[in-house]
């Protein structure tokens, strides 16, 4: 414990918190209080104060409390999911029935006073904060409740006690058991922060690590409009960014992928008079089309943040987890809290398996996959927590979203599949934690599969997460990362998927020796060149559909330059600094006729392989200027992101004069 508090003391401003306090304030409020008082002023982490462990334990020993919850826990099963949340709801009665000691109470109301500055409409986030919260090793994660825009003293000390109780949810009580965390040696500080308005602006998540790969050299981000929650708890598909360490630390441009999520909703504070009618706090409106459709945070925010998280990583020494929010009224980001990132730094030099498909079947939905692995079974759809008993040990469990309260049974399921979420949410992280395979943020998955009905959940076939009808055959090896020996032989890689390329840069290489560009217009753009440029001047149905893919992009020729950017971006980044030699797109016009409106562009030739294609398509006057867009898009990358180890190949150059 730091010694600018008192052993005894029952509440303390998070300025006096340092990272050796949680053991008194748990993990959350110690980082905030670390970040506060140790981080460059750049870094903007809202104030606050918390309660102690010892506060929370005296707040126990009325009328023999804490004697109550220990026998009521001593015989539970925590297998038993009915029992579990039959003692969890009782222990939560208690607690929340527990009258404060007068000390405490006090305690608290003075800091408050001090906290608010006298405003009395001015908003917090009552927060929980396990002592044993945010260790290396375990992720406690979403176990305790949050309550935003929480106005005045005595709703503050209510939610306090809401909190409080919260240490005895059917997840936190089912996780002790499961880490081996004796129940009575965890103890709760309640942390009370000033709002970050971010329901006029934007927050999410991010993480200083690859969340599936585990490469070190990206920040990854989620942002959706509105407070935080919806992309915590997995009720939007966030929009999601990448930002390459080395090339941010050089002062380029950094962002080197980006993937629109659709933000159907956002949280925002309630008014008072809903407030006062109904009690809620918060509320999820719809998000305007408009808004939809664009992305939720700028370039400058992006960089700015992952800045932000490369200051917060550097101090604590680890790869972190970290909760942000953009205040609507300031302008301004802000740091909301930091923890450990619990799985893929943990799991570093250890075996790992790697999954892959030996067949391949009907695609039944697909969305964000989360982990590499393979799980096949019944499906089983569950709309309600308290069907959990449904779920057999084996099943799929399909899903409109989780919230941590699943965990008990997510830990039964060979795979987990959701409509809505995304890579950063509670549920994906529990489900990297336990090692099953997710797919988040399907969109309709309840819908279209069945009760019953075998499947195939595959995540290891990169960023994009399928589930396939019926049960195929699946190949298992164990890799040993961290630890392969080097090889004498210089052996250059052939990398087609970008998404893949995290994973591939860790094994021993030399680089890529072909990275091609048709995969990359293939599957992240899917539209032909021509239709891009003669947009909008094209028929209705293609003109629909090249809006449709160019969404949250300046314009359909801006969509393609950027998509073809990031794909070369993202694998020049993964290998940096070792060459990567890109070869310029080599379609064949058989091949273009497959993209949308292909057709419209396309000869039908008799012997592709010699025809139209490679350097000669280049330089033809009615391809030179699509031809000028890849151009563009390895221009930027080599230049405005300074991504220099990437090399160009022209491929099937037929003459000296097409090489010239």
């Amino acid at each position: 414990m730091s010694a600018l508090f008192d052993a005894t003391a029952l509440v303390v401003p998070f300025e006096n918190l340092r990272m050796t306090d949680v053991e008194s304030v748990g993990g959350k409020n110690a980082s905030l209080g670390e970040m506060i008082s140790q981080l460059p002023q750049g870094v903007r982490v809202p104030t606050g104060f918390a309660t102690t462990a010892h506060a929370f334990r005296e707040f126990l020993k009325h009328e023999g409390l804490a004697d109550r919850i220990s026998q009521r826990l001593a015989t539970l099963d925590t297998e038993d999911v009915r029992a579990l949340a039959a003692a969890g709801a009782e222990i939560r009665g208690w607690l929340e029935a527990q009258p404060f000691p007068a000390d405490l109470e006090q305690a608290v109301r003075d800091a408050f006073v001090t906290l608010s500055a006298g405003n009395a409409e001015a908003s917090f986030a009552v927060r929980s904060s396990a002592t044993a919260e945010d260790l290396p090793d375990a992720s406690f994660a979403g176990q305790q409740e949050t309550f935003l825009n929480v106005v005045g003293i005595d709703d503050v000390l209510h939610k306090m006690k809401e909190v409080f109780a919260s240490l005895y949810n059917d997840r936190a009580i089912s996780y002790r058991v499961h880490k081996g965390f004796a129940h009575d040696v965890v103890a709760l500080s309640a942390g009370v922060q000033r709002m970050v308005r971010s329901d006029k602006g934007a927050a999410g998540v991010m993480f200083t690590i690859d969340t599936e790969s585990g490469f070190e050299d990206v920040v990854f981000i989620t942002s959706s409009y509105g407070l935080g929650e919806t992309v915590v708890q997995g009720a939007v598909n966030p929009d999601e960014f990448y930002v390459h360490k080395p090339m941010l630390q050089a002062g380029n441009k950094a962002v080197i992928r980006r993937n629109l999520g659709s933000k159907l909703i956002q949280m925002v504070f309630a008014p008072a008079d809903e407030k006062k009618a109904t009690g809620k706090l918060v509320k999820t409106i719809d998000v305007a089309t408009e808004l939809r459709n664009r992305y939720s945070l700028s370039d400058a925010d992006v960089e700015q943040l992952a800045h932000y998280a490369l200051v917060i990583e550097q101090h604590y020494g680890r790869p972190m987890d970290i909760e942000w929010g953009k205040d609507g009224t300031d302008g301004l980001l802000y740091i909301l809290q930091a923890r450990p990132e619990t799985v893929k730094s943990q799991s570093k030099g250890q075996a790992e398996q790697r999954f892959k498909l030996k067949g391949t079947g009907t695609v039944l939905a697909e969305g964000r996959a989360i982990g590499q692995k393979i799980g096949t079974g019944p499906v089983r759809l569950v709309s309600d927590i308290a069907e959990m008993d449904k779920v057999q040990p084996g099943d799929v469990l399909v899903t409109d979203m989780t919230d941590p309260n699943w965990e008990p049974v997510m830990k039964r399921a060979s795979a987990i599949v959701t409509n809505r979420g995304g890579r950063t949410c509670h549920a994906a992280i529990i489900a990297r934690e336990l090692g099953i395979p997710a797919v988040v943020g399907c969109g309709d998955a309840t819908s279209l599969l069945k009760d019953g009905t075998l499947v195939t959940v595959s995540c290891a076939e990169g960023d994009t997460g399928k589930i396939y009808d019926g049960l195929l055959e699946t190949e298992v090896t164990e890799v040993q990362r961290g630890v392969m020996p080097e090889i004498s032989t210089k052996i250059m890689m052939n990398v087609g998927n970008p998404q893949l390329a995290f994973d591939f840069c860790q094994l021993p290489n030399e680089g890529v020796g072909l990275a091609r560009l048709e995969f990359i217009i293939n599957n992240n753009i899917g539209v032909h060149p021509k239709a891009i440029l003669d947009y909008p001047a094209v028929d209705a149905d293609l003109k629909k559909a090249v809006e449709s893919v160019a969404r949250g992009h300046a314009s359909p020729k801006a969509f393609y330059v950027d998509k073809v950017a990031e794909g070369v971006a993202t694998i020049a980044a993964a290998f940096w600094p070792k060459p990567v030699i890109v070869r310029l797109s080599d379609f064949k016009s058989n091949e273009y006729r497959k993209l949308i409106g292909g057709s419209r562009y396309e000869p039908e030739e008799e012997n592709p392989m010699l025809g139209f294609r490679g350097a000669a398509r280049y330089i033809s006057a009615d391809f030179g200027e699509a031809f000028a867009m890849e151009c563009e898009a390895l221009k930027r990358v080599r230049g405005e992101m300074g991504l220099t180890n990437v090399q160009v190949m022209v491929p099937f150059v037929r003459t000296l004069g097409q090489a010239d």
